[in-house]
């Protein structure tokens, strides 16, 4: 069950589950090497530092839910862009070290500091 910590919803494993097959974007704010190591599948990386150089090609009217290692570096996002007028962002709390369902690892699909998408395997 959901619950909310400084305006910001936490979403749980169970319900983040769910929510990959949404239209709500998941996006992993972790670093290169952390993704690199083990991630949620389908799920693309914009590093937390990252962010501010991407939030005008971020659709605010989108529902997102932000993941890192331990829901604190992906908290401080969805605050940022909750300040920045994004009004449906939620984090998942426990991070991906609370994250039992299937990972892969490589880097499937990270976005840039320059705005270009990397997408494959390894």
């Amino acid at each position: 069950m959901a619950f909310e910590q400084d305006g910001i919803v936490q979403v749980e494993v169970d319900e983040l589950k769910e929510l990959l097959n949404s239209d709500t974007i998941i996006v992993d704010v972790r670093e290169l090497e952390e993704y690199d190591e083990a991630h949620i599948p389908g799920v693309p990386l914009i590093p937390m530092n990252s962010i501010p150089h991407h939030m005008e090609k971020l659709d605010k009217g989108k529902s997102y839910v932000f993941v890192c290692r331990s829901g604190a570096r992906s908290q401080n996002v969805a605050l940022y862009l909750n300040e920045h007028g994004f009004t449906d962002v939620k984090n998942y709390a426990g991070g991906m070290l609370n994250w039992d369902g299937e990972r892969s690892s490589g880097l499937e699909w990270v976005v840039k500091d320059t705005g270009e998408l990397y997408k494959g395997k390894d």
